[in-house]
């Protein structure tokens, strides 16, 4: 196993900064966003965050960078969505020379709430980012110039109802959402490519690209990130010990389910369990 991951803040000398946090403009904290806005970085530019308390929603705009995506560093280029659950690792940083622009907002969301991005939210997007990116400047071009809390209130309610279209689970055709929702209640399954392909009426090879286009994963991926979520759910509302929590989420053991929870959420079970909140 891997060594841990540690919580990291690094700017570097070409950073340039723009956010608004709630404490600054309320009416963000009625769409539960806690913060949100643009950076333009360079190298070495970074950002880890273990286990953050809300969604998280980053929009490529200009360059590119690496984000870490269920247990691999992906490139990510302009115009693309980068999207993730609560509770999960973020980490991202720039990459070369040349200037990485990105807008993002972050949520902060009750436990129990049902999270901006969810179990059948797209782990990342090939498009989005553009209006995304204009809803935050367009709010930080009015907070910064006359600051009318009318047009405030609309620009931070444009940005909340861009984000919920990016996040919003399944949306291709209903017979693939039936099948998550089939696997939802049901993760102790012996799930494999063949039975879900089969269960939707599809060949592996269509339902594997589907899921790509509207996920950004493979289905066996997605199988994983949801048994994950579960078991999250569980670590935090439960004393299950280990052995118990895996097979209820589709593992044999607790060494194999063990080592999928650190890949998705960058830190053990154990760790998740005792962290400060959990």
């Amino acid at each position: 196993m891997k060594t841990e991951w540690v919580e990291t803040t690094i700017d570097g000398k070409g950073t340039r900064r723009w956010s608004l946090d709630a404490k600054q403009c309320p009416e963000l904290a009625v769409h539960q966003i806690a913060w949100l806005g643009i950076d333009t970085v360079q190298r070495p530019y970074r950002r880890v965050r273990l286990a953050p308390s809300g969604s998280f929603v980053l929009a490529c705009l200009e360059g590119e960078g690496r984000v870490w995506l269920e247990g691999r560093w992906e490139r990510m280029t302009a115009g693309q969505v980068w999207l993730a659950p609560p509770r999960v690792l973020n980490a991202f940083h720039a990459v070369g020379s040349r200037d990485w622009k990105f807008a993002w907002v972050r949520y902060q969301e009750a436990s129990k709430s049902k999270p901006m991005v969810g179990a059948g939210s797209p782990l990342r997007l090939q498009e989005g980012a553009d209006a995304l990116g204009r809803a935050v400047a367009g709010l930080r071009a009015e907070w910064e110039g006359e600051c009318d809390a009318v047009l405030v209130h609309h620009w931070v309610s444009l940005v909340h109802g861009l984000t919920r279209r990016l996040a919003r689970p399944w949306r291709s055709a209903s017979r693939i959402g039936e099948l998550w929702e089939k696997v939802s209640r049901d993760l102790a399954a012996d799930w494999k490519l063949s039975t879900l392909a089969g269960e939707c009426s599809l060949s592996t090879e269509h339902l594997r690209r589907v899921c790509r286009q509207e996920l950004g994963r493979t289905p066996m991926e997605h199988v994983t990130y949801m048994r994950i979520q579960y078991a999250q759910e569980l670590l935090e509302t439960t004393e299950d010990k280990l052995e118990a929590i895996a097979p209820q989420v589709g593992y044999r053991s607790g060494v194999v389910f063990s080592r999928a929870f650190f890949r998705c959420v960058g830190m053990t079970p154990t760790r998740f369990r005792e962290r400060p909140g959990g």
